[in-house]
């Protein structure tokens, strides 16, 4: 993703600034997704694997990235609390 605009990028609801997921937490995140375990803010199940995704200051927040483009919405946000193995960034 182009540093310039991850610059520029926030958390749609508490205006956090996002940094790209490292590949362990990227990790961790599609192994509870295969797992079944995760869930999007509005109650609808992740079933795809991520390949690209960001993360909010707090840590609290994943947003997944489809073909370099941010879905930045508060409703597909990911909460990291449900990943039992999330690392700590």
């Amino acid at each position: 993703m182009d540093r310039k605009l991850l610059d520029l990028l926030v958390s749609p609801d508490a205006r956090q600034p996002l940094s790209l997921l490292t590949a362990k937490g990227l990790e961790a995140l599609n192994q509870a997704i295969s797992a079944g375990n995760v869930t999007k803010a509005d109650g609808s199940p992740q079933s795809q694997p991520l390949r690209e995704a960001l993360l909010t200051r707090d840590g609290k927040q994943v947003f997944r990235v489809d073909d370099g483009i941010p879905v930045l919405l508060a409703e597909e946000a990911i909460a990291t609390a449900q990943i039992a193995d999330f690392p700590a960034q």
